[in-house]
């Protein structure tokens, strides 16, 4: 059977069943992740390194392959016919070709939809600012920045640009226009494309992961002079957030770069995706809203009293990862098993119990 004819038919087969995630490998039968468990799909017997090498060949453009030959990963967007898109990433395990796909509707969903709280609403209708979408790798921080973006396309008459690596979920101009580049094939870089934005009349970017301390400082001051900027981080919490993005910068610098973001940060987003007792998954999250005591607490290095000021700011709209982690359980969403296993503070979450 043709490589992309195998391809095909394991890619009807993670939409139709639901699930999420696809990966291709030597040695064994492909795997599919549905509901964040990742499931053997048996009928399908194990592929030869020459069979996952001509799979990843068949999709990837004639001019980046000699890309992969060289550097041995690749990250790209894959269309499936009209259903979906996969976020693909190829790379080699002990000299063979390996893939991961993971699947992006190509509809965006809503808050509601996604579970989301309605409070997201008030960031994607400010004129400037840096918001934050943070979490671990697979808890839908893209699929919750898409609905941010859409949010203000349905909203708002702006010019919004996207930077990606690859481009994910495909937005249809509605009351705004909307620019996507994806990195190697419209600009060489994030950091490249963001200062090129300044010259863009862009009013709001989304930038699709930030990788480096020049990546943040162009995100930090587009924020600064005048831009709503979103982007996400790979951390677990708005306090270690903070951290992560002083810690990039040079010692010299780190002074300066807690004043700015002290002033632009608008608010830090972290959601995780607990497995949902009636099936599929909910997220439980933690809100940041950058207001006087948070920004005294930055400039001030005092990011470890972050977590108290959330814990203690309900009414300004913060929310707090273990409490929403308890109200889960006490609407019956999930298991206080499930809920404990994501606790920020287990000690914590046992007393709001």
């Amino acid at each position: 059977m043709a490589a992309d004819t195998r391809l095909a038919e394991l890619l009807d087969l993670v939409v139709s069943q639901g699930g999420s995630d696809l990966h291709i490998f030597v040695g064994g039968s492909p795997m599919m992740r549905v509901s964040g468990t990742l499931i053997p799909i048996a009928k399908y017997p194990a592929f030869t390194a020459e069979e996952t090498e001509a799979i990843l060949k068949s999709i990837v453009p004639a001019e980046r392959w000699e890309l992969f030959m060289k550097d041995q990963a690749i990250d790209l967007s894959y269309a499936h016919g009209t259903e979906a898109r996969f976020r693909v990433n190829g790379y080699r395990v002990q000299g063979a070709v390996a893939l991961a796909l993971r699947l992006i509707p190509h509809a965006v969903r809503t808050f509601t939809e996604l579970n989301l709280p309605s409070t997201l609403e008030v960031f994607t209708q400010r004129e400037q600012g840096f918001f934050l979408v943070v979490g671990p790798v697979g808890q839908g921080k893209s699929t919750t920045l898409a609905a941010m973006i859409e949010r203000i396309n349905e909203s708002r008459s702006e010019h919004i640009l996207t930077i990606e690596d690859p481009v994910e979920y495909i937005f249809t101009p509605k009351k705004s226009l909307i620019h996507q580049r994806e990195v190697h094939i419209d600009t060489p870089d994030f950091k490249d494309a963001l200062q090129g934005s300044f010259r863009e009349d862009v009013d709001v970017i989304m930038v699709g992961e930030m990788r480096d301390y020049e990546t943040i400082s162009s995100a930090v001051t587009a924020a600064e002079t005048g831009h709503l900027v979103f982007s996400t981080l790979h951390t677990n919490n708005a306090a270690q957030t903070i951290d992560r993005i002083i810690d990039m910068f040079p010692a010299e610098q780190q002074g300066q770069v807690r004043v700015q973001l002290a002033g632009s940060l608008a608010g830090i987003f972290s959601q995780r995706l607990i497995p949902r007792i009636s099936g599929g998954l909910i997220p439980a999250v933690e809100l940041l809203i950058n207001n006087n005591a948070v920004s005294t607490l930055i400039r001030e290095a005092r990011t470890h009293e972050i977590s108290a000021v959330i814990q203690t700011s309900s009414q300004e709209g913060m929310i707090d990862m273990d409490r929403s982690l308890v109200d889960l359980v006490r609407r019956g969403e999930v298991t206080v098993e499930h809920a404990y296993e994501h606790a920020s503070d287990p000690k914590t979450f046992e007393t709001y119990l």
